[in-house]
């Protein structure tokens, strides 16, 4: 008898086969096959891998609909008829497109998709082809089985995730509003994976909010002027300057209610006797105190600013008219007046900023019955973890959809062994992903979506 028997011997009985477990592997492998790099400006061709989808949504008796805003960057988006018409729906969506990733960086080519060990490997293996290779299995699934969830689902299959989502869910949401009439809340990527906190404690971190995007352009203007001679007016030098005040600024602290939820959740379970709700509650001395698990709050009690492009100048012995340089900026729910006027100061009069890209920060309630279902599917799985809310450093598509309404948890399950690195999987060097791992989050998968 395999593990996932007994996994699904929690549940009394679940139409996750062994078909279903081989396919949520050989899904990944293939998906990863199919080269989907999002290298920005349109350069990506998700169609291949949105058809791979289709087919076999189509082979579970579903009618999937292919979408374009441009030729070769196609979505996918099907829905699955729940037994009571009065509920409302729920959106299961993945991005097709993945970072680029330079092959002689890799121990095993990073488009493969080679298994190995008892290991998927390749780009995409945790972000997000993994969940895309769930979605299906499950759907396949429950096909065979004739299982029909409660509320209506749709599947969503996006492109552009990793660049603007202009192509994407961006699209989707501004143009196909009506795929996703009735849709009240969503789950995707980056929730419900093990996080090994220290001291045998495992975490499982679901997702109830996201910081904004605030992409941002800084542009300094000055005299050009021969290198040489004394120039008071140098568009680098006040860039530079600029650059420097943002860098080192130091931002002051915000709880959100989730982050709020998160820290009191994290002190309880490390047995730490903080108020999160007092005046005088000090975030950073808890945080300092809560060792690993450290690492998923510390990033979301504040906005920020990360210098990372700059262009200026084309000669040596030229001071240039103008500098350029491009800063990675995050807004926490109801922080961006407060990002803005820290802007406003931090550049400048030499200084002008504007906004490259901007998303806006989304927040979940924790104490929602669905937050209360995607904790129970996961706990019924892996009963010693324990699951906590956080919020997101960064974004996801749920930014775009939450234009229809929809209401975002960041839940695509996976139970990890102690020293998987899951953070450093994303965008990183020889990314990869558990067989055993993929097998937990179709059971855990199928499970919340059938008491959804």
């Amino acid at each position: 008898m395999t593990s996932q028997t007994s996994w699904n011997s929690h549940d009394g009985w679940s139409p996750v086969d062994q078909q279903a477990l081989d396919e949520v592997v050989t899904f990944t492998s293939e998906l990863i096959r199919i080269d989907t790099s999002n290298h920005g400006g349109g350069d990506c061709q998700e169609r291949p891998a949105a058809e791979y989808a289709a087919e076999r949504l189509a082979a579970a008796g579903l009618e999937p609909v292919l979408l374009e805003r441009t030729p070769g960057r196609a979505n996918v988006v099907a829905r699955i008829a729940g037994t009571d018409p009065t509920a409302d729906a729920l959106l299961v969506h993945g991005h097709l497109d993945v970072v680029p990733a330079e092959p002689a960086d890799w121990s095993v080519h990073p488009f493969s998709g080679e298994v190995r060990d008892g290991v998927v490997w390749g780009r995409g293996a945790v972000d997000m082809k993994n969940m895309d290779a769930m979605i299906l299995a499950v759907v396949r699934a429950w096909a065979r089985a004739g299982v029909r969830p409660r509320r209506d689902i749709v599947i969503a299959f996006t492109a552009d995730e990793e660049a603007s989502a202009a192509d994407g869910s961006g699209f989707l949401a501004d143009e196909h509003p009506g795929l996703f009439e009735g849709c009240t809340e969503g789950i995707s990527e980056s929730g419900a994976f093990s996080f090994h906190a220290g001291g045998g404690m495992t975490l499982y971190p679901i997702a109830a909010g996201e910081r904004g995007t605030a992409w941002l352009k800084l542009t300094a203007h000055g005299r050009a002027g021969h290198g040489s001679k004394v120039n008071h007016s140098n568009a680098v030098s006040r860039l530079a300057s600029a650059i420097a005040r943002i860098g080192d600024h130091q931002w002051p602290v915000r709880l959100t209610p989730t982050v709020r939820a998160a820290l009191a959740e994290l002190a309880r379970l490390h047995h730490i006797d903080a108020d999160v709700h007092a005046e005088d509650f000090d975030p950073d001395a808890l945080i300092a105190k809560l060792g690993p698990a450290a690492a998923l709050v510390e990033p979301t009690v504040r906005n920020s600013a990360n210098p990372t492009m700059l262009n200026a100048g084309y000669k040596i012995n030229v001071i240039p008219g103008h500098a350029t340089a491009h800063i990675d900026g995050r807004m926490l729910p109801g922080g961006e007046d407060e990002f803005r006027a820290t802007m406003d100061l931090l550049t400048g009069d030499d200084v002008e900023w504007e906004f490259h890209h901007r998303e806006v920060p989304l927040q979940a309630p924790v104490d929602s019955p669905t937050f209360a279902k995607l904790r129970a599917a996961v706990e019924r799985f892996d009963p010693d973890g324990h699951v906590v809310p956080y919020c997101m450093a960064g974004g996801t598509d749920a930014k775009q959809f939450s234009r229809l309404g929809i209401t975002g948890y960041g839940f695509s399950p996976l139970k990890l062994p102690l020293g998987y690195d899951y953070a450093a999987m994303f965008h990183g060097v020889d990314e990869r992903v558990p067989v055993e791992a993929l097998h937990f989050g179709v059971n855990v998968l199928d499970h919340y979506l059938r008491s959804a």
